[in-house]
């Protein structure tokens, strides 16, 4: 492993501070942004990490702080743009599902407790998990393969029904050859920070959702803030989606997605399936293992020295030192702001898309979806979203998770270990 360096400056604390919140802003409004996959994010990060004039640390911390933030936000739009008609709800996303109940406030505050207190749970856990993992590490990538398959029968076999089992082959099989068949492409684009990871994960997840809520109502009114999930639920499953975290942090090709339907299966009563507790749960789940990807992320780039998410690429590039007292202090930091930025903005975005007409909505969002994919991608990357767009529409029409898609990243990892 690295070593902790620790650094006794007496300004270092307000230049800390001043660096931390630039960067959280800078996550608060990337956040916002509909379609801005966090991947892309980091990738724009990295282009212009290196270049920033500042100490190498102070800048690294901010691309931290940036790509914290950016896992509290994101939550926002992705539960106010594309909620379908109510007719749809079994196929909608959970927190579409709780929106459509008029439980979107609740919604919001789910999520951001759930990334708040998977950094509170991570930071201690962070050492322990971390020996514990990169122990194992060395065996579990020489069978990542066969692990990675074992992931992908365990999501098929938890759908539970042939139907949506069927559906579940059908979209790791069509995702996996897309991204065998696409990941390899490097193409000409307008951003030199490109690449094709924008239009799958547009495509994939983003226009099929979009696609859908255009015949929809909208968002309806809202009710209430109310947390309807008892104090220990809460706890038990941030605590669980935070240890998830730390296996997406080191383990290639595992999304938070579906650590969070690993979890929600593991978990007493949970399923994952189409209950109001499984929605919540979910949230809460998916929150704590986005937001703690990155911190364990930190501690794998310390531990064997590797970037597993384009955040810590982002810090990589800007060739500071991994001083974790100070990264984790600046990661303390985003988490407050983080929280603090959802509660405020998540509930006005919800009453401003509300009051506008949706396909009105739907249609900016698409067309905006296409434009970073042109972005990232130039031409094809056009291609690339409307291919991409056809293969999201599969597990919907056949009531399946849409975390089989995943197998755009998995497909062609496991093909370059076998």
């Amino acid at each position: 492993m690295g070593t902790v360096e620790l650094v006794v400056d007496p300004s270092l604390s307000v230049q800390l501070l001043a660096w931390t919140v630039a960067g959280s802003a800078l996550g608060s409004i990337t956040g916002l942004i509909p379609g801005l996959h966090a991947n892309n994010f980091a990738l724009l990060l990295a282009g212009v990490a290196a270049s920033i004039p500042g100490p190498p640390l102070l800048v690294g911390a901010a691309m931290l702080a940036a790509g914290v933030v950016h896992t509290f936000v994101n939550a926002i739009p992705a539960m106010a743009l594309g909620v379908p008609d109510a007719e749809m709800a079994l196929t909608a996303l959970p927190g579409h599902r709780l929106v459509l109940e008029g439980r979107g406030h609740e919604a919001i505050r789910l999520s951001a407790l759930g990334s708040v207190l998977a950094i509170l749970v991570a930071v201690p856990l962070a050492v322990p998990l971390t020996w514990a993992v990169a122990r194992w590490y060395p065996v579990v990538i020489d069978h990542i393969a066969i692990i990675l398959l074992g992931v992908v029968l365990a999501l098929v076999v938890s759908e539970r029904t042939p139907r949506r089992m069927v559906g579940g082959v059908l979209s790791v099989t069509l995702a996996s050859a897309l991204g065998i068949i696409a990941l390899d492409i490097e193409p000409e684009a307008p951003l030199d920070a490109g690449g094709v990871l924008a239009p799958l994960f547009a495509g994939l997840f983003g226009a099929p959702v979009l696609l859908d809520a255009m015949r929809g109502g909208g968002v309806p009114p809202q009710g209430d803030s109310l947390l309807r999930v008892s104090r220990p639920a809460l706890a038990v499953t941030a605590i669980a989606g935070t240890v998830a975290g730390a296996i997406v942090g080191y383990l290639p090709g595992i999304s938070a997605a579906i650590a969070a339907v690993a979890v929600l299966v593991v978990l007493p009563g949970g399923e994952g399936g189409i209950g109001d507790t499984d929605d919540r749960s979910y949230i809460v789940a998916t929150s704590g293992v986005d937001t703690a990807n990155t911190i364990f992320a930190l501690f794998a780039l310390w531990s064997i020295g590797q970037p597993r998410t384009g955040v810590m690429v982002a810090f990589d590039s800007t060739g500071a030192s991994l001083s974790l007292p100070v990264l984790i202090l600046s990661v303390l930091i985003a988490g407050v702001f983080g929280f603090l930025v959802v509660i405020a903005a998540g509930d006005r975005y919800l009453t401003l898309v509300g009051s506008v007409a949706y396909w009105k909505i739907s249609v900016v969002v698409l067309c905006l979806l296409a434009a970073l994919s042109f972005l990232f991608a130039g031409e094809l990357g056009i291609l690339i979203f409307a291919v991409a767009s056809a293969i999201g529409f599969v597990p919907v029409r056949f009531r399946a998770r849409r975390v089989h898609l995943m197998g755009v990243l998995i497909g062609p990892l496991i093909l370059a270990t076998w």
